[in-house]
């Protein structure tokens, strides 16, 4: 084992519902190797994950010491060993020594717990998006914050000094999914090409002024291409903008003193920055992949370098 000022090398995994990520972190914190699949909690449950995590082992020759972090779905109930959850208010230190050891095995892996709000009027759970938020927060410092990390259910968390004293999950991506496909807007947004900046940050600005009207607002979508001509584009991006300008407005309803934080990657960053911008809203943004292998670093120095 090294010292207490470096890392111990170790294998660090975020594994989701349906991606997997896996990187090897040497001494001094560097990425050696990196693997990412689309084998998450949903194909590794029928091919079991001690299956999978061996294969991508194998694949970047990671020596049979080398210990493995885990955060993400792989602790979840249905997953490989279930985690359980840290109650808020909670210390984002706690997270590392709640880890869970997967039995059986002959290598050290751990398994990191998510974060539950047991609030009766507001029951919320999260996993995998806790470790980018330890991660965050590292770059945030002590201050207050309200981290948006966006996704298929995003996550709005109200944190400050280290401690998460609450978090709100809106079903943004998942709504945007299901009314683009199974709905009478499909046919709207079929075929869809890029495009719609335009309309996606007015549709941001009208649900997050009046968020009441969003449903009626949607079948305007239908009414638009009909009666106006509205472009499969536009319908596409005002979808999205009244989904995220909605999420944005029930977030700030509910959320605390502070700054905004963006935790996300890619398209989904851009999409969010764009929304706040129309709003007029300053964001400090925090790349989702260097928040989650940060997070999953800080909890291996907390198991592995005492």
């Amino acid at each position: 084992m090294t010292g207490q000022n470096t890392a111990r090398s170790h294998v660090a995994v975020d594994w989701g519902t349906s991606s997997f990520r896996l990187w090897l972190i040497g001494d001094d914190g560097s990425v050696l190797a990196e693997r990412r699949s689309d084998e998450g909690m949903t194909s590794a449950a029928g091919s079991g994950f001690a299956v999978v995590l061996d294969a991508h082992l194998a694949a970047i020759g990671a020596g049979a010491d080398l210990p493995v972090i885990v955060c993400g779905m792989a602790g979840a109930r249905q997953g490989w060993v279930e985690a359980g959850y840290l109650d808020t208010p909670a210390a984002l230190s706690a997270i590392p020594e709640a880890a869970i050891a997967v039995p059986g095995t002959a290598r050290d892996i751990r398994i990191l717990p998510g974060l539950a709000q047991r609030d009766d009027q507001a029951p919320d759970v999260m996993r995998g998006e806790e470790t980018q938020l330890l991660g965050a927060m590292a770059d945030l410092g002590t201050a207050a914050w309200n981290v948006c990390m966006p996704g298929t259910h995003s996550k709005w968390v109200r944190a400050a000094d280290g401690r998460v004293s609450g978090f709100s999950t809106f079903m943004t991506g998942e709504l945007f999914d299901a009314i683009s496909k199974h709905t009478i807007l499909s046919h709207s947004v079929a075929e869809a090409g890029g495009g719609g900046s335009g309309a996606f940050a007015a549709a941001v600005v009208e649900a997050h002024a009046d968020p009441a009207l969003f449903t009626s607002r949607l079948f305007g979508l239908r009414a638009g291409q009909l009666l106006h001509g509205l472009s499969a584009a536009d319908a596409r991006a005002r979808l999205s903008g009244l989904l995220i300008g909605m999420e944005i407005a029930g977030a700030r309803a509910g959320s605390a003193d502070g700054g905004i934080a963006l935790v996300a990657s890619g398209t989904l960053a851009a999409l969010y920055q764009d929304a706040f911008a129309a709003l007029g809203l300053d964001v400090s943004t925090i790349d989702a992949d260097h928040a989650v292998r940060r997070g999953l670093a800080a909890a291996a120095k907390a198991l592995w370098n005492r």
